[in-house]
């Protein structure tokens, strides 16, 4: 993790109300106690009101809040031509997840970037023409067990083959292609990495069970080349 990303991080549990020592930071960003002392002096140097509770740890100052993030023109933009594309997704889950949360972004545009860009998306339009009738909706689910380490049982159906078979499989990353999404698995059945396209999945099931990171790399994957299912 970055030292911005971690900033962030820690400014957001801040935000939530918890008290937080320096020892207990420094084990969830798996740092020195040393680098969180240096990490709480970059917040107070931007102006972050955190303050030092003797012998207990850190928190904010009562009552404080981030001023609302701003967008430019040309980033609305970007967003609005992001949701025309997202739209041909053949996956509804992920669809409905982007747009809400567009929705709620679009909530802190300013009036004159919400008029232009509402005027740009109805100037926009993205042709796809692929006709396929295949659509999935468990991307949005299937994206919680990779991020999660969550073991995924599934019902596949490969191309041209009216045979669906039983997988269980340990979800490791996922990539697009012509509108399909595909994930990249450990298949306990072929004891080996496969490609499985997620509109093919006919049913599955995310267990509650975890497996080990594998530590995979998805520019590995791509350099090898083994596209199988």
């Amino acid at each position: 993790m970055s030292q911005l990303s971690r900033l962030i991080s820690i400014l957001t549990l801040l935000k939530s109300k918890r008290l937080l020592t320096a020892s207990e930071l420094a084990d969830k960003y798996n740092v020195s106690i040393r680098t969180i002392y240096r990490d709480i002096r970059k917040l107070e140097e931007a102006g972050i009101p955190v303050y030092t509770i003797e012998g207990r740890g850190y928190s904010l100052v009562d009552n404080y809040t981030v001023a609302p993030v701003q967008f430019t023109e040309k980033q609305a933009n970007a967003l609005v031509t992001a949701q025309h594309i997202v739209n041909q997704s053949k996956d509804v889950s992920f669809v409905n997840n982007f747009n809400d949360a567009l929705t709620k972004i679009k909530s802190v545009f300013r009036t004159s970037v919400q008029e232009k860009s509402e005027l740009l998306s109805d100037k926009i339009h993205v042709l796809n023409w692929n006709f396929e009738d295949f659509t999935s909706n468990a991307l949005s689910e299937i994206q919680l067990a990779i991020t999660h380490f969550n073991y995924m049982e599934i019902n596949y159906q490969k191309a041209n083959d009216p045979h669906v078979s039983f997988r269980k499989i340990e979800p490791c990353a996922m990539y697009s292609a012509d509108n399909k999404w595909i994930l990249i698995a450990w298949c306990h059945l072929r004891k080996d990495y496969r490609a499985f396209r997620i509109d093919r999945i006919q049913h599955f099931k995310i267990l509650p069970d975890l497996f080990e990171d594998r530590k995979f790399s998805i520019q590995d994957y791509f350099a090898s080349c083994p596209f199988k299912d």
